[in-house]
């Protein structure tokens, strides 16, 4: 009996959905750092095994919008619970339902979808707060399992990862047993290049941060050549993302590279731009090109 579905991720921002998709997939897609608002949009990855087929759908973390951006963060993680066959909502071991988590729940109650509970962070909490949660938000979600675990460490992904799998509908593989995401290569090193910017500077600066790829060759030696556009708000913010003599643009860069290199198996020369772009999250035709759409 082979089954196969579309699951959601969701959850409040910073909970590590993404940390967890990488678990659960076997490999780093979504990018990951301790700021929030790190995921921005709907990010696609499979999971396939001998019994099942899970397409995964990493959303934005729910939060209160502030500005176009969040907008359409929110709208990415509001519509994709209704639009899938089970939702896997990924909570901490705390004592208290968010403002933002309380409005999800709503939405996920209205779309009656199967919920599976992931308490995330398990390793990092005592086992009366994990148990505390998992009852809280088992009751909130009307979950039909929950489970304990580390996206950090990986405690417990194959159970969670079984769990998932005996929720979905019987069926046939959805895609190719050997595909992982349908992102492209180009879109991955775009957000590779975020993941290096958003890790390497100060708070007040990374909501403000946007990047393109404007040039993805490959040479006829098989050496990539990338060239991408850090976008900021400020002037000031690109002094800081450059850096003192080009020496935080560098680290970024190098950081960035040897990612990339990873991602592709190739080498990599990799070209970064900083651009200023003023109050770019509130203007639909900046949000567009850069596909916050």
């Amino acid at each position: 009996m082979f089954r196969s579905g579309i699951v959601a991720i969701v959850g409040r921002t910073n909970v590590g959905k993404s940390t967890l998709m990488n678990h659960l997939i076997g490999m780093k897609i979504a990018i990951t750092s301790k700021k929030t608002q790190t995921t921005r949009r709907r990010l696609q990855t499979v999971y396939t095994n001998d019994r099942g087929q899970i397409v995964f759908l990493d959303t934005p973390g729910v939060h209160l919008a502030r500005n176009k951006l969040s907008e359409y963060m929110d709208r990415v993680a509001y519509k994709s619970v209704s639009d899938v066959d089970t939702v896997l909502f990924v909570a901490e071991p705390v004592n208290y339902i968010g403002r933002g988590e309380q409005q999800m729940i709503e939405r996920i109650r209205e779309a009656r979808k199967p919920v599976v509970l992931a308490v995330n962070k398990c390793d990092t909490a005592e086992e009366a707060a994990v148990e505390q949660a998992i009852g809280l938000y088992s009751g909130a979600l009307d979950a039909r399992e929950a489970v304990a675990v580390s996206a950090l460490k990986g405690i417990n992904i194959d159970k969670l990862t079984d769990t998932l799998i005996s929720l979905l509908p019987e069926g046939p593989m959805l895609y190719d047993e050997d595909t992982v995401t349908d992102e492209t290569e180009r879109s991955i090193a775009a957000e590779i290049v975020r993941e290096k910017t958003l890790r390497n500077l100060r708070d007040e600066i990374p909501h403000g941060i946007a990047v393109s790829v404007m040039s993805f060759k490959e040479r006829p030696d098989g050496i990539i050549d990338i060239e991408a556009d850090i976008i900021c708000e400020k002037d000031s913010h690109k002094g800081i993302i450059i850096g003192r003599g080009g020496s935080m643009l560098k680290k970024i860069g190098t950081e960035s590279r040897l990612d990339i290199e990873e991602l592709l198996q190739a080498r990599v020369n990799l070209k970064l731009f900083v651009k200023v772009r003023r109050d770019w999250r509130q203007n639909p035709m900046i949000l567009k090109d850069l596909g916050y759409t």
